[in-house]
């Protein structure tokens, strides 16, 4: 049996526990559909940068308790109903304030260098939905959707929607998505590339977790360069992502998780890496 480690998150809206390399990050406000607050969100800013720069953590998973994954941001606390302080603010400083908020979420998901995983048990809307996008994998449980929301709300997005969801789907369909603010189930989110894959209600936590463990297991280092070679075909031209793929490589081949892979391939045992 795994050992697990609790992690101190600083409140209850938020959970994260170790268990076998994975950091499962849960966010915790099933009343509220995991909808983010002025607690749970700084506090999962935290626990991104926390179990992101962890050496004990291969794996980063993040989902929501209950029957929703997150349903974005507090809209009863938007407008009139906003933080006094908030309303006061300029409008330059409510810009930056929220451009570091999104720096600090999204922003520093997407930049971990280890895998991610978004589970889904329910719905992803609006900002929850960024969160989702910003990992590398998404897994729904078949009851699950995702809605951009905004529109309902009279907002054109933010932490990254936009830029996520094209990458993610095409240009006509984010716009569609955007657009619409319609609701897609977890078949059809499988269909178009916004989920990976699609499983069970049931045992959606225990899959989305053995996905985890079983990449936790795998070589770090190869991991992060694979990360970064994924997101430099975003990035730059053919030629010069190929060249950088090369460096990586051959940085790797030097590493003892390189040679125990290969010992173990000659032995026909699995390897044991120890991320070096």
């Amino acid at each position: 049996m795994s050992n697990e480690i609790k992690i101190e998150t600083g409140t209850d809206e938020l959970l994260c526990v170790i268990r076998d390399r994975v950091a499962v990050i849960t966010l915790n406000r099933p009343d509220a559909r995991n909808s983010l607050s002025d607690t749970l969100t700084p506090a999962l800013r935290t626990m991104i940068k926390t179990c992101g720069e962890n050496p004990e953590v291969g794996v980063l998973l993040v989902t929501g308790a209950g029957k929703a994954f997150c349903a974005g941001g507090n809209v009863k606390g938007m407008g009139a109903h906003r933080d006094k302080k908030k309303l006061e603010m300029s409008y330059e400083d409510k810009v930056a304030d929220l451009q570091e908020r999104q720096r600090l979420l999204t922003g520093a998901l997407a930049s971990v260098r280890k895998p991610t995983i978004a589970a889904l048990p329910g719905p992803a809307v609006g900002a929850g939905l960024a969160i989702a996008m910003a990992c590398d994998i998404r897994i729904a449980a078949q009851s699950a959707f995702i809605s951009t929301g905004y529109l309902r709300v009279a907002l054109s997005g933010d932490y990254g929607m936009a830029w996520l969801l094209t990458r993610l789907v095409g240009t006509s369909r984010a716009r569609e998505l955007m657009f619409t603010s319609e609701k897609v189930d977890a078949l059809r989110c499988e269909q178009i590339g916004l989920v990976n894959r699609v499983v069970p209600d049931e045992t959606l936590q225990d899959e989305a977790f053995a996905l985890a463990k079983s990449i936790a297991e795998g070589p770090t280092l190869a991991l992060r360069y694979m990360k970064d070679n994924l997101d430099e075909a975003l990035q730059f031209d053919f030629a010069t992502a190929r060249d950088h793929e090369a460096e990586r490589l051959i940085r790797l081949t030097t590493t003892a998780d390189h040679k125990e892979a290969v010992q173990a391939f000659i032995e026909k045992r699995k390897p044991v890496f120890r991320g070096s």
